[in-house]
């Protein structure tokens, strides 16, 4: 039988966890996603200058593993003259970790842009910066909110590593308990069950957001859509 009331005594322990979890994702994923959108708009707007220090980045991202960035930030950053806490380590971690793959999802995105639109702005006397603004992530955001909303819920899932440098994350705070009581599934059931809700709520919103800028779309742009999808 599962012990519910050994969770409800620990439960100022597990909403510390939990509120830490959620700060510390939301500040690393809006790191993610903001670092990740200049990135892709750099490589675009110059690719000489920039598409290969941009694609440098990417591939570090790529070839390594989360845990082994938090590891060089919080334990190697003080060994150069960068000293931080672990929270601020774990949000970092994230927010660069995200970045490298959010900048391939963003360009991904503007590449299936028509060039016409980009040359027909710049025959008009558009700037380029507002040719971004107001053609370019417009369209491009309809794109790609499914493989964005898919990249969230795993930096999500992968927050719990932060843990092991010490954040008083929901991980730790459960494996806290498990220690004191001697206890070993109630507690990880209940960290599993938050994580699915918060994983949940992702996905939730990134569907409402992909239906209602859906349903914002030119006429033109859905009927070519729908012929697409239906031939």
């Amino acid at each position: 039988m599962l012990d519910i009331a050994l969770i409800w005594e620990m439960r100022d322990l597990m909403l510390q966890g939990l509120w830490n979890t959620l700060w510390i994702c939301l500040l690393g994923c809006l790191l993610a996603l903001s670092l990740g959108l200049v990135l892709a708009a750099l490589r675009l707007a110059n690719p000489r200058l920039f598409s290969y220090p941009v694609a440098c980045y990417v591939e570090i991202c790529r070839g390594i593993p989360l845990l082994i960035l938090l590891f060089l930030l919080y334990y190697g950053g003080p060994s150069i003259g960068l000293t931080l806490s672990a929270s601020v380590a774990g949000v970092v971690g994230i927010g660069l970790y995200g970045a490298g793959y959010f900048a391939e999802i963003y360009r991904g995105g503007f590449k299936s842009i028509p060039k016409g639109q980009l040359e027909a702005a710049r025959m008009l006397g558009i700037s380029p910066w507002h040719a971004l603004v107001r053609i370019q992530i417009p369209q491009m955001a309809r794109l790609i909110v499914p493989p964005s909303t898919n990249q969230l819920i795993i930096l999500v899932k992968e927050s719990a590593l932060i843990s092991i440098i010490s954040v008083d994350d929901l991980t730790k705070n459960a494996t806290t308990i498990v220690n004191q009581t001697f206890q070993v599934i109630e507690p990880y059931l209940a960290v599993a069950l938050l994580y699915w809700l918060m994983i949940e709520l992702v996905a939730r919103g990134g569907y409402a957001l992909e239906k209602r800028l859906a349903n914002r779309q030119p006429r033109h742009i859905a009927q070519k859509d729908n012929a697409h999808a239906n031939g």
